[in-house]
């Protein structure tokens, strides 16, 4: 093919692309024009009837020179007359279908078939596979149904909850769908660990020698910190039994590998080992997919589909050139359809790279990918000989002892080599165990902040209790098919990203805290009583699959948006006693009582606006942990004490208390009855 200035043309087709996204959601105004040059509430809430996209803007709200350059290219391109079809051949997720869309439907001027070419890979044997079995656009329907009411919601919640709870605050609150949660899952475990008071208990455990080897035994039985005396009863009681080995079993089993990657559980491994965040690794694997070394990296699937048997078989054979001892073998933890909802998982293509051709970071998340495949399709098991001993001690316990041996490496060699043999003492079963259980003082640990591996399980199911991973994923694969996750593949290590750009959030290492502005956001948020918890974000995700499956329409899924949206505008007042609304930034509470100017609502409370002319009148917004409201704010500084307001902590005791504030001096104090 010839490059040609903006695209290459050649062998009966035209190619050209869209960088980023050359059109995105009009804004608020578009749609409920405002002539005030600032945030107000009086366009809010706004919700269009009908979404309009227009060329992407930059911060002066001018459309760069660039996209529309580019636009005005594909422009030209689709509507030449020699052009008879248009082929999407955006990223093959929906993202990219609707990218595309958009792109075509703004620029062709008459109708022309429209084709989808879905590449799993960037191999030139896939792409001349898939030009042969391109279907009409139209068969892609519901999956950009979805993309367009993904954009759609997200856009309902970006523009009118940002601008809603930054003029309540009085500075910007990036408010989404799915930032919040994410932000508020770190919040929460950071606060759990701030507040965390360790409380000492004691352990049982024994550690003497038996045939010259220490035998660990720790009991069930723990015991609170005023329970010593009861704890040493039981080690009296233990150590004067007999301590007996009741069964010794022994047998060969063979270890299995784990599953293929899905991009999540890559990012995963990535971070873990080489503190790798998930913005680069992302950006890494979508490089070596674009050089056609692997397959599609945004999938949800550490599977493969049944018709790949032969593909595979394909990057099997150029695998084993690499020295690999691996063969074809099929089985259901490797295919399985239905666990695929629309890519496979990630593997190498038979297009091998050169070592020396690629970056220290890409030859790390390739060789990564290139490992589990051959730990997968690893023509010799791992077998291990796996010991369990049982130990009783005199009937009251019985202690379990496990321990493994790798006795033919098999895939171990070249994926997870760090797994490392237990061996158990030289017991058999009728040996006499010696015994010395003593109480050891320990402390409860607080739960571990959130880790780049943690956090993503959390996102993949945020209901499910136990996050370690199992044999078992159906319950996993059910929460990602039914929309229970926060984000999605394609999407959640952008929002993730833009947490920490924003500020809200931190990753040192591996690890993520919250920072100051990101606990801010999160606590005006609560006052606010904006919820958008992982339950809300999860109902609109299992309403996107609907649409995904064609249960819903576009235009059902944004209605339940709306309504949702609705509720935060149309928040019932409370009375004075539990108010804890503080109005909006700048709202009047009335006259100062020192220079008789407005007070008003600030960022930090309330105060008067002569502080020009040197007036120090003001109330903070929070007193004794209590947000004063405004309409507490309103009776004070009109009738001189406010309400008997609610909910005060006590700095000294830790206790509620109720009582009035009541100016005094020109200072707001408490008031009891």
């Amino acid at each position: 093919m010839q490059k040609r200035n903006g695209y290459f043309e050649g062998n009966g087709y035209l190619v050209t692309w869209v960088f980023g996204h050359l059109f995105s959601l009009a804004d608020i105004e578009t749609y409920r024009p405002n002539p005030k040059k600032y945030w107000c509430l009086d366009n809010l809430p706004c919700f269009p009837e009908e979404f309009r996209f227009e060329l992407k803007k930059g911060p002066d709200k001018q459309v760069d020179s660039g996209v529309r350059r580019q636009f005005e290219l594909i422009e030209a391109l689709v509507n030449r007359p020699d052009v008879d079809m248009i082929i999407n051949a955006g990223d093959a997720d929906r993202e990219g279908e609707i990218i595309v869309r958009i792109c075509v439907d703004k620029a062709l001027k008459s109708q022309k078939a429209f084709y989808r070419l879905w590449l799993p890979d960037q191999t030139a044997e896939t792409i001349r596979t898939a030009l042969s079995e391109m279907k009409d656009e139209t068969e892609y329907e519901h999956l950009a149904n979805e993309g367009f009411a993904r954009t759609y919601i997200d856009w309902l919640y970006g523009v009118n909850l940002t601008r809603f709870a930054t003029l309540k605050h009085g500075s910007l609150l990036r408010v989404g769908r799915v930032i919040v949660p994410i932000v508020k899952a770190i919040y929460d475990r950071d606060m759990a660990i701030r507040n965390f008071v360790p409380e000492p208990y004691f352990a049982i455990i024994s550690k003497a020698e038996t045939k010259g080897e220490i035998v660990e035994l720790t009991s069930k039985h723990k015991f609170s910190k005023n329970e010593r005396a009861k704890a040493e009863a039981l080690c009296k009681q233990y150590n004067e039994a007999d301590a007996v080995v009741v069964s010794k079993k022994k047998k060969k089993d063979t270890l299995s590998p784990g599953k293929l990657y899905s991009l999540t559980k890559l990012q995963n491994v990535l971070g873990k080992k080489y503190k790798m965040s998930m913005a680069d690794s992302l950006k890494i694997v979508q490089d070596l997919y674009e050089k056609g070394f692997v397959t599609y990296p945004r999938t949800n699937s550490e599977y493969l589909a049944t018709a790949e048997q032969d593909k595979i078989k394909g990057v099997i054979a150029a695998v084993k050139k690499l020295g690999y001892p691996v063969a074809f073998r099929f089985h259901k933890s490797i295919f399985d359809d239905s666990k695929i909802e629309s890519h496979s998982a990630l593997t190498p293509t038979h297009k091998i790279p050169d070592k020396n051709a690629l970056s220290e970071a890409e030859y790390k998340v390739y060789s990564t990918i290139m490992r589990r495949f051959a730990a997968v399709f690893c023509a010799e098991e791992c077998i291990v000989e796996r010991t369990e001993i049982k130990i009783d001690v005199g009937g009251m316990e019985e202690f379990l002892l496990k321990g493994m041996v790798i006795v033919q490496p098999g895939w171990t060699r070249f994926d997870d080599a760090n797994r490392k043999d237990k061996i158990l003492p030289n017991l058999e079963k009728g040996d006499t165990v010696n015994t010395d259980f003593q109480p050891v003082e320990k402390q409860t640990t607080p739960p571990k902040h959130y880790t780049i591996e943690t956090l993503n399980n959390y996102l993949k199911n945020p209901f499910r209790e136990d996050k370690a991973e199992t044999e078992n994923d159906e319950e996993e694969y059910r929460a990602i098919f039914e929309g229970l996750e926060l984000g999605t593949e394609a999407t959640r290590t952008g929002i993730i990203d833009n947490a920490r750009k924003t500020g809200y959030i931190q990753l040192k290492k591996d690890v993520y805290t919250i920072l100051p502005a990101g606990e801010e956001m999160i606590e005006a948020l609560l006052r606010m009583k904006i919820s958008m918890d992982k339950y809300k974000t999860a109902e609109l995700g299992k309403a996107l699959k609907s649409v995904f499956h064609g249960n819903m329409t576009v235009r059902e899924s944004v209605a339940l948006a709306e309504r949702e949206i609705s509720e935060v505008f149309n928040q019932k007042s409370e009375p004075p006693e539990t108010d804890t609304d503080d109005g909006f930034m700048g709202d009047v509470a009335g006259k100062c009582p020192l220079c008789g100017k407005d007070v008003l609502r600030t960022k930090f409370g309330y105060g008067c606006s002569g502080y020009r002319d040197g007036c120090k009148f003001s109330i903070h917004r929070t007193i004794c942990g209590r947000v004063i409201s405004l309409k507490n704010v309103q009776k004070l500084l009109s009738d001189g004490e406010s309400y008997k307001i609610e909910g005060f902590i006590s700095p000294r005791t830790g206790k509620a208390f109720s009582a009035k504030l009541r100016l005094q001096d020109g200072k707001a104090n408490f008031s009891f009855d």
